[in-house]
């Protein structure tokens, strides 16, 4: 597995069939009571999926089942999950508008599971297989949504039969494998039935001519060459129905404003930087001096890091600041403990053996807590109420005490973890998996950040350096946990710093990167600083793009290794800036008004 963070039969005989059958019919004893004890009306979309999803596992593979012409495996278990999202989207560049527009859509995820728990369909290589995704209606029309929901499961359960033939010859033939835990936990119903998100509030003349002037500071800046500014809002109610009788139906709203801008060194490094303000709604974010304030800061870098001296591979010791320590250990850490990745004959496995075992130094502890939605007055981007298979979030203990201790659970079980924690997230399209939400690394060996700072100093001394790193911005990383590649990640500072021993000023450095190898770099780890800092972004992995979070506080690691990055190829632009030619005709053709 590479991720990317950034700022989406037959049956078989005797025993088996009567276990399938037997299993089916006590969760359909299970569902229908549930069902009558629905006392408030369902909204009309809920109400539909869970009406056709009941007609569907009635009959799907059952005898005197109408149209049924071959003896076929029912589904031991079936889903709905909508997306039902508004939106509104507004960019800009070069001070300027690029489009402004609405959208509304909603899109279906059907997953089918047939066989077994300990044994179905998405077992293996073909558990992606296991969800089928249709857009539905946007409005509330009971046939459409209903025959929509019908050709989605046929379609479904169709690729479900075929699957299971695979999997139990494939089963058949191969050796056993290493972890014998089954495909599916059995969990217990959730219901949550809430109003619907109301439609994103944004005053879209205010907010169109507030975004193209946040793009317009960066013609002050003319080796800035590209520059996007996007606000994006969003309403979105997630609707899950389930055979086993979960009923939900939860809001959520989220707004972000993306700023990217680029520009290029003269030996033909690329150089970027980005920074996003989230809030839950528009009225939440920043006040305009504030972002205009940003946006300059933003543009006085980039010209910065185009004139500072390019890297030389280092290893030595270095701080992270909060925000780069969150990038850090989501990439270096957090995907390591997602459940997933303690199975398969393709995975690492780096901590599957670990639990109970020291993996990180005793003055840290990590958890993942999807239920917070801030940390000070930061929001979090990684908040949910209830994952993508239709689970209670929680907090989830980690690490304690530099202790590993559990796992982050979908509904998939590993070896003495079988079931989920609410941890089952993933991209409409996608089969949920273990995933990260709100990562947060919490210490108690804290020290003032000036303090971490003669820390560092002491430390490139001690080991005969002539200057350690800081750094300040990490744009993002990504991490290899299979088995084919080697056991390592990489992480893109934006903004780095070389500290040095004899009291020279800092001195910025370009295209460095970071590399290592998990184990060894969190055991590297001396101290923290006091204060944590909040890193709001897309996670890209198996199961699609999912907005995520990570909360630590600034760390000094007594060795971190650096690369340098790709240098590029591209010259500068040859043509002169298109502002600059402006000015001067603009000068040119008023002085001659003028006479």
């Amino acid at each position: 597995m590479r991720s990317t963070l950034f700022v989406v039969p037959v049956l078989s005989g005797g025993n088996r069939t009567r276990r399938i059958t037997g299993t089916c019919a006590l969760l359909l004893a299970f569902t229908l009571p549930t069902l009558k004890a629905q006392t408030a009306p369902l909204p009309p979309l809920l109400d539909t999926m869970t009406a056709e999803l009941s007609r569907a596992m009635g009959s799907l593979g059952r005898p005197g089942a109408e149209k049924q012409s071959e003896k076929q495996v029912p589904p031991y278990f079936l889903s709905y999950s909508v997306a039902d999202a508004r939106g509104i989207s507004i960019r800009a560049q070069y001070g300027a508008l690029v489009d402004s527009e609405d959208s509304r859509q909603r899109v279906v995820d059907v997953q089918v599971r047939v066989g077994d728990p300990k044994l179905d369909n998405t077992h293996g290589t073909h558990r992606g297989a296991a969800v089928n995704t249709m857009q539905l209606p946007i409005t509330d029309d009971r046939e459409a949504l209903s025959r929509s929901l019908w050709l989605a499961t046929n379609s479904g359960y169709g690729t479900a039969l075929d699957n299971f033939l695979r999997v139990k010859t494939e089963s058949e033939v191969r050796a056993k494998e290493e972890d014998s835990s089954g495909d599916f936990s059995m969990e217990a119903p959730q219901v949550s039935v809430n109003q619907p998100a109301p439609p994103p509030v944004v005053d879209k003349a205010v907010w169109e001519d507030r975004v193209r002037g946040l793009s317009k500071i960066f013609r002050e800046y003319p080796d800035v060459y590209q520059n996007i500014v996007m606000l994006t809002a969003q309403s979105e109610t997630d609707y899950f129905a389930s055979s086993e009788g979960s009923r939900l139906a939860n809001p959520h709203r989220s707004a972000r404003l993306i700023v990217f801008a680029v520009s290029r060194a003269d030996d033909g490094m690329d150089l970027f930087r980005a920074q996003t303000f989230e809030a839950e709604t528009v009225a939440g974010l920043p006040k305009q001096a504030e972002l205009e304030a940003a946006m300059r800061e933003l543009g006085k870098s980039l010209e910065e890091l185009r004139k500072a001296p390019l890297t030389e591979p280092f290893n030595g010791p270095a701080i992270l600041s909060g925000r780069a320590a969150a990038v850090f250990f989501h990439e270096v850490l957090g995907h390591r403990l997602e459940g997933q990745r303690q199975r398969g004959d393709e995975e690492g496995q780096t901590f599957t053996k670990e639990v109970n075992k020291p993996v990180l130094p005793s003055f840290l502890s990590v958890a993942d807590d999807p239920t917070r939605t801030k940390f000070g007055d930061t929001w979090l981007s990684g908040t949910y109420d209830y994952d993508d298979e239709g689970q209670k979030a929680k907090k989830v203990d980690l690490i304690q005490d530099g202790v590993l201790k559990t796992f982050l659970m979908s509904r998939l079980p590993i070896a003495s973890f079988s079931n989920s924690n609410g941890h089952g997230r993933g991209q409409t399209g996608r089969v949920p998996n273990g995933r990260q939400g709100n990562l947060i690394v919490t210490s108690t060996k804290m020290v003032p950040e000036p303090e971490l700072r003669k820390m560092l100093i002491e430390e490139a001394k001690k080991q005969g350096k002539a200057y350690g790193l800081y750094f300040e911005d990490i744009s993002s990383g990504f991490a290899v946990t299979t088995r084919n590649s080697p056991q390592a990640f990489q992480v893109i500072p934006l903004v780095v710093y070389r500290v040095y021993v004899d009291g020279r000023p800092d001195e910025l450095v370009r295209g460095v990167s970071i590399v290592g190898t998990p184990l060894a770099a969190m055991k590297r780890i001396l101290a923290t600083g006091d204060k944590s800092e909040v890193f709001n972004g897309e996670c890209g992995a198996e199961s699609g793009s999912i907005p995520v979070s990570a909360v630590a506080p600034a760390m000094l690691l007594t060795e971190i290794e650096t690369q340098k990055q790709q240098q590029g190829t591209e010259r500068v632009p040859i043509l002169s800036n298109p502002s600059a030619m402006t000015a001067s005709a603009a000068t040119t053709g008023t002085a001659g008004k003028g006479n």
